[in-house]
C-alpha cells in the first residue's frame, strides 16, 4: 500500500472533530435550543483528561457523558472544552480534549460521529500500516416528530448510529 503522505485520515477526522467543537461552542453561547443535547464519550485514561478521580475509578477507560438540562461552566477552546456535571449530586469539574472523544451524538436529530479511539500510548513512529487507518464514521438520518429515546446514555448513542444512514470514510479510499 502507498504510504499516505498527507495523512487524510488525520484530516477528516479533525475536521470531524471540529463539528464537535462548533455544537460545543453553539451550547456554550445559546443554550441547547428545543430538544438537543449531547452524548459525549471519551476515553477517561489519556493522560491530558482532568477528571475527579473517583470517576476515573468509577470509569478507568471510557466515559459517556450528557449535556441536557443540567450542566455549567461550558467554556470551549481551539482543542478542549471544560464543563461542570453533577454526579450524586455534587458538581464536578471536568476538562476533555476533543482528542479524546470516542463519540459524539445529538439524538434528537439523529446525528452520531465515531471517532478511532487509538491507544493512548500510541505509535509516534509516523509510520502508518492498515491498522492504523482512522474509520471515522458519521450517522444522519432525518428525525421524526418525537423520537423514542432509550434510558441509557451509552445505549443511545450506539443506536443512534445504527438507526441512521452510516457512511464508513474507507468506502471513499482507493483500493489497490
Amino acid at each position: 500500500m502507498a504510504k499516505d503522505w498527507l495523512r487524510y485520515d488525520q484530516m477528516v477526522e479533525d475536521a470531524l472533530r471540529g463539528v464537535v467543537r462548533r455544537a460545543l461552542t453553539e451550547a456554550a453561547v445559546s443554550g441547547l435550543p428545543g430538544d438537543h443535547h449531547f452524548y459525549i464519550t471519551f476515553r477517561t485514561d489519556h493522560p491530558l483528561v482532568r477528571i475527579p478521580q473517583h470517576l476515573k475509578s468509577q470509569y478507568p477507560r471510557e466515559m459517556t457523558i450528557v449535556l441536557q438540562h443540567q450542566f455549567w461552566g461550558l467554556e470551549v477552546t481551539d482543542d478542549s472544552f471544560t464543563v461542570t456535571l453533577s454526579f450524586g449530586g455534587k458538581h464536578e469539574a471536568l476538562f476533555i480534549p476533543y482528542e479524546t472523544i470516542v463519540s459524539f451524538a445529538d439524538p434528537s436529530v439523529k446525528f452520531a460521529l465515531q471517532f478511532d479511539s487509538g491507544d493512548v500510548e500510541g505509535d509516534d513512529d509516523g509510520d502508518m500500516d492498515d491498522g492504523d487507518l482512522a474509520e471515522p464514521i458519521l450517522a444522519l438520518e432525518k428525525p421524526e416528530a418525537k423520537p423514542a429515546l432509550p434510558g441509557v446514555a451509552k445505549a443511545e448513542s450506539e443506536s443512534a448510529a445504527a438507526s441512521g444512514t452510516v457512511v464508513a470514510l474507507d468506502a471513499f479510499r482507493k483500493k489497490h
